[in-house]
């Protein structure tokens, strides 16, 4: 079986999200199970740098904006890796910034992948092409307007709030053909839209979890729920993985005291050199929350800028380690001022921090108010660290709350409240605060439950497979 990949980020090289852990971790699972798989990627400094030496495959003197070449080359990993060398483009800046041609550049990635697809290289050639999120959504549709053989083409989504929405002026820019704007394709409220053209005209859909893959389908969510719903026998949710050479507390170097589940005392040992870092109270008795997470306004972190004073009354504390920008950046700067001892905030992206917020934190808040799968709440358990989440999306198909097991059934594995609200939330943070305090056996065996679930991409990389086993069956 062979697949292209096609996205915008690979772990650790361009990571804005999860994506990135995906496009890192899924094709060397695949790769294990025998897959003949390689990456399309835009052409950003550091990719070519981390793919080096690269071969160039082709050329484009103008391609929607600018010359390109298409390189290939590898992973650090060893899986082969196509980079669409296009400086004007990929040359400079975050991946997703907001700038006039962000349509283009994105459009001519699709394209790229389209064409991969039709005519492979070197006798290569893929069964499947496999776009990820808005940025290549297009390729699907450029496989669909052009007569001949082609891949199946699947199409999954890793955040519906993203859909790469752009004036239908761009269409000749685009190579679109100007036939296809229609409300039953391209068309989206008189623009472009590039995740409903790839929606269109994916032979499979899949999303990052069961519960998404259903969420998607109602009208309060994101604006292509009839769509989906139309498709709904072809779309799937696969809930992620984690890449447990990555996310683990065993011989890991960004801990003081690395540790396992038949070492979990030495996780205090890592709680208190954490509040030594962040400048909290060195209370071994506080319970210790952390929020690692993007200041976004799906991730209901204003919920938690509300309970701050309960929290302090609880006797409990709270790092935190994100960015974003605006007002959840402004506030989180400004709580420790009003809590000092009690929060701490690190504004920024730092690795080694969030694996200690992970390996010393009693709890790791994920309040969000729509998250497709969620990987925070899987680095977490594989702490130890208790997730305490929202019931949405892949939250709900991998946290169980105490509340909610029965004799004989699963587990729990952390603490689950109903409605964005802060009154929610502050119920579920007052029951993790008297667990912890009344029944330290019970948190201990919670703690051991959430280590020894099963995180791997072994799972999902075998029902991706599968997935693709039945696309080439039915396109065949």
């Amino acid at each position: 079986m062979r697949i292209l990949f096609a996205g915008t980020e690979l772990y650790p090289h361009v990571a804005v999200g999860g994506l990135a852990d995906v496009m890192a971790a899924l094709p060397l699972a695949l790769r294990d199970l025998g897959a003949d798989l390689r990456l399309l990627l835009p052409g950003f400094p550091a990719l070519l740098q981390a793919a080096a030496p690269l071969s160039p495959i082709r050329q484009w003197p103008d391609l929607m904006g600018g010359g390109a070449r298409l390189l290939l080359g590898r992973t650090p990993a060893g899986v082969p890796v196509y980079l669409l060398d296009q400086p004007t483009f990929f040359g400079s800046g975050p991946p997703y910034e907001d700038r006039a041609d962000t349509p283009r550049r994105f459009a001519a990635l699709s394209w790229v992948a389209a064409l991969l697809g039709r005519e492979g290289d070197d006798g290569w050639g893929p069964h499947i092409l496999h776009v990820h999120d808005w940025p290549v959504a297009l390729a699907p549709a450029y496989l669909a307007f052009e007569p001949g053989p082609r891949p199946a083409a699947l199409l999954t989504i890793h955040n519906l709030a993203y859909q790469g929405i752009f004036p239908k002026t761009l269409l000749s820019d685009l190579r679109l053909p100007p036939e296809h704007f229609t409300p039953a394709d391209l068309e989206y409220y008189d623009q472009i839209c590039f995740l409903k053209a790839g929606l269109v005209h994916a032979d499979r859909i899949s999303t990052v979890s069961p519960t998404y893959a259903r969420e998607i389908q109602d009208p309060s969510k994101g604006g292509l729920h009839g769509l989906l719903a139309s498709r709904r026998r072809d779309l799937v949710g696969i809930l992620n993985g984690v890449d447990a050479g990555v996310w683990t507390p065993s011989g890991n170097l960004h801990l003081a005291f690395p540790y396992d589940l038949d070492r979990l005392d030495r996780r205090a040992l890592n709680k208190a050199a954490l509040q030594r870092e962040l400048g909290l109270r060195e209370d071994p008795d506080a319970l210790l929350f952390a929020i690692v997470s993007r200041f976004a306004p799906q991730k209901g972190l204003d919920l938690v800028l509300d309970i701050l004073p309960r929290l302090a009354r609880l006797g409990a504390q709270l790092a935190v380690l994100g960015q974003g920008g605006g007002a959840l950046e402004s506030a989180f700067r400004a709580a420790p001022r009003r809590f000092p001892g009690r929060v701490a905030a690190r504004i920024g992206y730092d690795t080694g921090l969030s694996h200690r917020c992970y390996g010393g934190a009693d709890v790791i808040l994920v309040p969000s108010r729509e998250e497709p799968c969620g990987l925070t709440q899987l680095y977490a358990q594989a702490y130890g660290a208790l997730p305490l989440v929202r019931r949405t999306g892949g939250l709900t198909d991998t946290v169980l709350d105490p509340d909610d097991t029965r004799p004989g059934g699963p587990p729990a594995t952390g603490f689950v409240f109903n409605e964005a609200t802060v009154a929610d939330l502050a119920g579920a943070l007052d029951r993790a605060c008297a667990r912890y305090r009344s029944d330290p056996a019970a948190w201990r065996t919670m703690q051991r439950a959430a280590m020894s679930q099963d995180r791997s991409w072994d799972r999902p990389a075998r029902a991706y497979l599968d997935l693709y086993h039945a696309m080439t069956a039915r396109s065949g």
